[in-house]
């Protein structure tokens, strides 16, 4: 289990806008930014990425959330991969430890 410590420096280091433009081309609007859906076959723009929010939405497909989600999303990973790949990314140790019955 992913240390709550570790997850949340994650997400404090991680730039949507970064992650998302890694796989979509992203142009400023306004204060948000906007690009071609990843996730269906479109002509006209209908993905926002909001920075200062930090969120993302999709409105062709309906698929919305965060960074984590996306990669979720895009990449078909779970949860804790979605966390190792933004921790490789952004150089941090993930910390674990072992999941008690309680937790479990």
């Amino acid at each position: 289990m992913i240390d709550p410590a570790t997850i949340d420096r994650i997400f404090a280091a991680t730039d949507i806008v970064e992650v998302i433009g890694d796989f979509v081309k992203l142009k400023k609007a306004g204060t948000n930014y906007k690009g071609l859906s990843p996730f269906t076959n479109e002509k006209t723009p209908s993905f926002f990425v909001s920075p200062s929010k930090g969120i993302f939405k999709c409105f062709s497909s309906g698929i919305g959330g965060n960074a984590v989600s996306f990669i979720m999303e895009h990449e078909k990973l779970s949860y804790p991969e979605a966390l190792r790949y933004l921790a490789k990314k952004y150089n941090i140790d993930i910390v674990e430890h072992e999941a008690t019955a309680e937790e479990i």
